[in-house]
């Protein structure tokens, strides 16, 4: 009786942990991901095109998402990494968010510092 009671526990807190772990709103890299995808196409485009409505959208929730500073310097580093993976045009990466209206709490660029 005492070890069905013990595996009972058990099994409460192996099904308790993710909820408990998913009622956190930290963003995630693929949050950032998701945010910006309809950014990409804007993000590596020739200098002096303009941001679709979908990618604004996107970067306006990405602001609104990343509240806490912890939540800025995990987006500030996924954007880092990912930026280092596609062929960026800086001109359109640091001209997004003047291009939308909205202000960033960090840039689009590879070269970031996002400890600051």
């Amino acid at each position: 009786m005492k070890l069905q009671v013990v595996a009972l526990l058990l099994v409460l807190v192996l099904l308790l942990v993710p909820l408990a772990s998913s009622s956190s709103n930290e963003i995630t890299c693929s949050d950032v991901i998701g945010y910006l995808r309809p950014c990409e196409e804007y993000l590596t485009a020739e200098s002096g095109s303009k941001p679709s409505e979908s990618c604004c959208e996107g970067a306006n929730a990405l602001k609104s998402a990343a509240i806490t500073q912890q939540d800025r310097i995990a987006a500030c580093e996924c954007i880092k990494t990912v930026a280092k993976s596609i062929k960026l045009n800086p001109q359109n990466a640091h001209d997004l968010p003047s291009n939308c209206g909205i202000t960033l709490p960090f840039e689009i660029s590879p070269t970031l510092d996002c400890s600051k």
